[in-house]
């Protein structure tokens, strides 16, 4: 017989890190930046994020705004919709573009890039990434253009020695680094993301307020981890420990909508990402949000973004209201 009780320990772990499971790399590239002198970097805009790690020295970046930041070792900046951004050896320096320079592949998915020989160095750690089912991750819609950690993170004293790891893995040309960077990458970038997320304290109301909210962000960890369950307003609330009332109450004046609502929005959020992005048939989708049958899923599809389930498969622009807020 299944133990319920399990059930309920693992949701009661903290939400946001039960939401931060599934921001996961799918795959990536790694290059160590060994530059010197008067030297400058143009990235373009790309569907992947970046991140760069500041391994030794210093240097200025451009962000997607086009204000200048200096930044200094065991700084990270975390691009996570791939803006255009630039970094160079001090603010409005010439810049070349990045496929211009003289960039070396040293392994699987792995490079190093050296330029430059007189003046004073800095050691870069770049990456580009790609998340899996980006669109399905409420996280990846919510955060800013740029996130800029520094020193490695001064209250997660774990982060600094993770990205000295990367700096070295990159290197070592040893088999499997492309897969060892990959594991590395999803802890920092776990640990950026979550640094951010409990930075906006400011926030009162919207998904980042009920993901913190002790009760609320169980019933939302718990709607994220199993979509499918045949969840109702009171198995919710009994999730998050509180009476249906009051727990329907606290979760409309945090989220804006009702429990309901919020579920139904979800499901076909991230039927909307298997359709299009996953190519999965609509009759697998149905199954895995629990609906009884394929016409059931498909008239709730349609009631919720105005076009049946098979437009999403024929039209890859096709896609939901934005209703994140």
């Amino acid at each position: 017989m299944h133990d319920r009780s399990s059930d309920r320990e693992a949701l009661a772990r903290d939400a946001l890190s039960e939401v931060l499971q599934d921001l996961r790399i799918a795959n990536g590239t790694y290059a160590r930046c060994g530059l010197a002198g008067t030297w400058g970097i143009d990235f373009a805009a790309q569907g992947q994020a970046r991140f760069h790690f500041v391994a030794a020295g210093h240097c200025w970046l451009r962000g997607p705004k086009r204000a200048w930041t200096e930044l200094y070792a065991g700084d990270v900046v975390l691009l996570p919709h791939g803006k255009g951004h630039a970094l160079a050896s001090k603010a409005r320096a010439r810049r070349i573009p990045l496929e211009k320079m003289p960039i070396q592949p040293i392994g699987e998915r792995t490079y190093q890039m050296q330029a430059g020989v007189r003046g004073s160095p800095t050691t870069l750690v770049c990456c580009s990434v790609d998340f899996e089912q980006p669109a399905a991750h409420p996280l990846l819609e919510l955060m800013p253009p740029m996130l800029l950690v520094r020193g490695g993170g001064a209250h997660d004293a774990a982060l600094s020695p993770i990205l000295e790891a990367m700096a070295a893995e990159v290197l070592a040309r040893r088999v499997g680094a492309a897969t060892v960077m990959t594991r590395l990458a999803d802890v920092v970038i776990a640990r950026v993301v979550r640094a951010w997320a409990e930075s906006r304290t400011e926030d009162t109301r919207g998904w980042l307020a009920a993901i913190r909210d002790p009760q609320i962000g169980r019933a939302i960890a718990a709607i994220h981890r199993k979509p499918g369950e045949p969840w109702t307003v009171e198995s919710l609330a009994d999730v998050a420990g509180a009476s249906r009332s009051v727990f329907s109450e606290r979760f409309s004046a945090l989220m804006g909508v009702p429990p309901a609502r919020y579920l139904a929005q979800w499901r076909m959020h991230l039927a909307s990402s298997w359709l299009r992005n996953d190519r999965v048939t609509v009759a697998e989708a149905a199954m895995r949000l629990g609906y009884e049958s394929e016409a059931a899923f498909s008239r709730a599809f349609k009631r919720f973004t105005g076009v049946p389930p098979s437009a999403m498969r024929r039209e890859p622009a096709a896609s939901l209201p934005r209703w994140l807020n």
